[in-house]
């Protein structure tokens, strides 16, 4: 008997060869849309509509004779992730929708509806692949499969880091089926095979949102309040020129994992801003504040009083930092098996954002949480994104940035 796959058909290149791959491969397919929004408002509707992504996932449903459907998943979608996103820009942080949307809507809402569809496994077109090891034994002698998440080959296109949230559980149920593949190599299956996604462009919009403009999106709910923009100098007296003695190694990792600390009076007013909560560390677009000999970058926000404070050029010292801090509560384990105690430590590599190449790091676990402490300073730790750990191409673990 068949065994059966529910394809989140999301009307691009990428999920439509995965379905043809399946169906390859002797799988029962069905193509399922998902749709998570429609206001359009906020939204370049040109550039990512979700009527014209449904209406080439059907297509491309109709061409390979599989079942498909349209499912609207909107309200799950408000409540976990734009309401989410609205909290956390609220708070100063940046939220990182994508990876929340795989881990509350693909992998949660979307496939509980294809296991109660009877589906053995759900598929997506993300660039990344799933191992299987043998099983082990727990205390009562019950054996377990470990599932491994690793990169994509293509390195350019691995979206491994989107999926770092994911579970066991989770992933014992999913299928990558492009994930051994090029990017061109999915285009070229996508023409031989005459799909009408073959060459369309990849989506660089909110997950399920489609292009959005971010300070509209975020001004439904949060009013803009006009304040000062603050540059600070790069000989400001906090940067640490060194990495002073300390008397215990929790003094130390907190003092490698800490924020700088500004006030108004620590650099001069360059400019105005509508709202420190529309901006981010290391953004440069949006200030609108000129005459400078470099360009200026956000190098902290304060929503509090509504400060946006800069530095500037790209190597200013208050974009950089050695290391960071996941509260206990946020920490997850994609391989439980390999998860720290107290006071243990792993070497690792790591990144901070999507694309970002892997960093040398080492993992240390104290009683209130997990600190990351890279080789090198990174630009921009953000609060509110995640942080995901690897060991060699396995992704084992992630968690957010306090």
């Amino acid at each position: 008997m068949k065994k059966r796959v529910v394809v989140g058909l999301s009307g691009g290149v990428d999920s439509s060869v995965a379905a043809y791959l399946l169906k390859e491969q002797g799988y029962e397919v069905i193509g399922l849309f998902m749709k998570n929004w429609h206001d359009d408002t906020v939204t370049i509707s040109n550039e990512c509509p979700w009527l014209e992504d449904s209406n080439d996932a059907m297509l491309v449903a109709e061409k390979l004779g599989i079942p498909f459907q349209t499912i609207d998943l909107s309200e799950e979608y408000k409540e976990r992730i734009v309401d989410y996103m609205f909290r956390e820009y609220q708070m100063g942080r940046t939220p990182n929708p994508d990876v929340l949307c795989n881990r509350e809507i693909k992998f949660d809402v979307f496939m509980k509806i294809a296991l109660s569809l009877g589906a053995d496994f759900v598929a997506t077109g993300h660039y990344c692949r799933k191992g299987i090891s043998n099983s082990i034994s727990d205390e009562n002698g019950v054996s377990h499969k470990i599932y491994h998440l690793l990169a994509g080959k293509d390195p350019k296109k691995d979206q491994s880091y989107f999926l770092c949230q994911l579970s066991q559980e989770q992933l014992s149920k999913t299928l990558f089926p492009i994930g051994e593949l090029l990017k061109p190599e999915v285009r070229k299956i996508a023409q031989e095979q005459g799909l009408i996604t073959a060459e369309k462009r990849d989506s660089q919009g909110l997950c399920f949102i489609g292009k959005v403009r971010l300070p509209e999106f975020l001004q439904q709910k949060l009013a803009p309040k006009d304040g000062a923009i603050v540059e600070i100098p790069a000989n400001f007296k906090d940067y640490r020129q060194k990495v002073p003695d300390f008397d215990s190694e929790a003094e130390r990792l907190e003092f490698l994992s800490s924020k700088h600390n500004y006030s108004k009076m620590d650099g001069k007013e360059v400019g105005i801003h509508h709202g420190a909560h529309y901006f981010t560390k290391g953004q440069r677009k949006g200030l609108a504040v000129g005459g400078t000999k470099e360009p200026l970058f956000v190098i902290d926000t304060d929503v509090e009083e509504n400060i946006i404070y800069t530095g500037q050029g790209k190597s200013h010292p208050g974009l950089y930092r050695r290391g960071l801090f996941i509260k206990e509560e946020e920490i997850h384990w994609v391989r439980e098996d390999l998860a720290l105690k107290d006071n243990e430590k792993m070497d690792v590599t790591a990144r901070i954002r999507y694309r970002q190449p892997l960093e040398n790091a080492t993992l240390y676990r104290t009683f209130s949480g997990l600190y990351i402490i890279f080789d090198n300073p990174q630009s921009a730790i953000t609060e509110g994104q995640f942080a995901a750990w690897y060991l060699d191409d396995e992704l084992i673990g992630s968690g957010v940035i306090s």
